[in-house]
């Protein structure tokens, strides 16, 4: 469903041609158990006229029976759809949504606040290209605020909203957000992302979800849905490295052999100079061929088949890179994993490991550290556990292209396959290639000395506390 417009009566092909460039946003909302971001969706959806009006009756009525609000309707049941989930009156699984307004399109992806369904928020975080964690102002930053901020960081998300909601719990107090900005400052001091905005709402009453309103006057920011139209998301693609890992090879006939995949990096154009990988073989871009025509030149994100002026032997899996471009092939590399399943990860045993489009076997050899993601610490491991998040050193069986995900984050990651169930049990990316000795190629082992120097700190200056070390470290 799209926003409401003048030109669908008046002209409904010029509207559903800028509706089909428009700008789209990728975002999740996140944070603690009952923070609201169901309902704030919901209010997302009703004040900006996105639902329809047998949607608006349906929850109306199941709001007398399942609803949480009292007499007014229960707007978070627009994304709570699971039995499960209206019971308790939590979301479980990953719910998107689709919305569009004048300025931008948006998917949306309520993920769960439970500490044990982290799986799915990360899995929901894995596509989104702006976070926005909830907190209640009531209590304020919370154990599970600092795990999803900690999970959006981690997987390279730049923009973090900060929406401290239920503000009308706390009579719109201007100091109470304050604090809670001063607070969620210190932490996200530990925090790589660039771009972090505080919006004060109430999604229960609509207060700055849609429109401004006069109960927070003294706020003089943008409502959050002007600031999800604005924020400047397009610099986070990379333009400058060309990567595009072959999907499926295309031959119809004879006469035609072309590579079909998305591209994940970089701009790609007929005549350009590539280079195939693994192989290292070069040759030039005959033809960016689409559905609806040859394009003169692709962007990332666009799916795309290439056809080469060479006959070069090209398999699923294999990259096409810029002729000049240096890019390692290593077995081993260290990566930060989640780990998906109730079953333990344990170093030493054999796993499916896919990345870009290659399927190959591989092991974890060694476990750096584990990351308690409620204080951000390390430790030691020697299994990993559900919703377990460690850097590990991943052994394959082959050599492979290896990039870094901070910098490309389509060919920086990977899943982790169960060989016997064939079920997906770990997402993991890529932060280097490993040298034979295990650390980082041209790297020091920090988190190997922080650990040490962790064990030593608490033996001897047990008053010392992890931000000391950390600081020290920083010297």
């Amino acid at each position: 469903m799209s926003h409401q417009s003048s030109l669908i009566a008046d002209n409904i092909e010029q509207y559903l041609h800028e509706h089909e460039n428009k700008d789209l946003l990728r975002f999740i909302t996140c944070g603690s158990v009952d923070d609201g971001k169901s309902t704030l969706i919901g209010r997302l959806l009703h004040d900006s006229k996105m639902i329809f009006d047998d949607q608006l009756a349906a929850i109306t009525q199941a709001s007398k029976t399942k609803g949480t609000t009292g007499e007014e309707v229960d707007l978070a049941l627009l994304v709570d759809g699971l039995q499960s989930e209206r019971e308790q009156g939590i979301t479980i699984d990953v719910a998107y949504r689709f919305f569009s307004t004048d300025k931008r399109k948006f998917i949306i992806a309520d993920t769960p606040g439970h500490e044990q369904y982290t799986r799915n928020m990360a899995t929901g975080a894995s596509t989104a290209g702006l976070a926005v964690i909830l907190i209640d102002a009531r209590y304020g930053v919370q154990t599970q605020t600092r795990r999803h901020s900690f999970i959006a960081d981690l997987l390279g998300i730049q923009h973090l909203v900060i929406a401290v909601n239920k503000m009308d719990l706390v009579d719109y107090a201007e100091e109470r957000f304050d604090e809670i900005v001063a607070e969620y400052r210190a932490f996200a001091e530990q925090l790589s992302a660039s771009d972090i905005r505080f919006v004060p709402l109430s999604a229960l009453k609509g207060d700055n979800v849609v429109e401004r309103g006069d109960n927070l006057n003294w706020y003089q920011g943008p409502a959050l849905l002007e600031l999800l139209e604005t924020v400047e998301v397009s610099r986070d693609q990379n333009l400058s490295d060309l990567r595009f890992p072959v999907q499926y090879v295309n031959r119809p006939n004879l006469d035609f052999r072309g590579y079909a995949g998305t591209l994940e990096a970089g701009i790609l154009r007929p005549g350009q100079s590539v280079k195939v990988l693994p192989s290292n073989k070069l040759s030039k871009v005959e033809r960016i061929v689409t559905f609806d025509g040859d394009l003169d030149d692709a962007y990332p994100g666009q799916a795309i088949t290439v056809t080469l002026e060479d006959e070069i032997d090209i398999s699923r899996g294999d990259w096409l890179v810029a002729a000049d471009a240096d890019i390692t092939l290593s077995s081993a590399f260290d990566a930060d994993i989640v780990w998906m399943h109730d079953d333990a990860l344990v170093p030493g045993r054999q796993y499916d490991i896919r990345m870009a489009g290659r399927a190959v076997s591989g092991q974890v050899e060694a476990i750096h550290y584990q990351v308690d993601v409620n204080t951000l610490e390390r430790h030691q491991a020697q299994q990993l556990e559900l919703n377990a998040i460690a850097r590990c050193r991943v052994a394959l069986t082959a050599e492979v292209p290896i990039d870094d995900y901070a910098k490309i984050a389509g060919t920086g990651s990977f899943i982790v396959i169960d060989r016997l169930t064939n079920v997906t049990v770990g997402a993991g990316m890529i932060r280097g290639a490993a040298s034979a000795e295990g650390a980082s190629v041209g790297e020091v082992d920090w988190a190997g000395f922080e650990l040490e120097l962790n064990a030593l700190v608490r033996k001897y200056f047990p008053h010392w506390e992890a931000k000391d070390v950390r600081d020290l470290l920083n010297r």
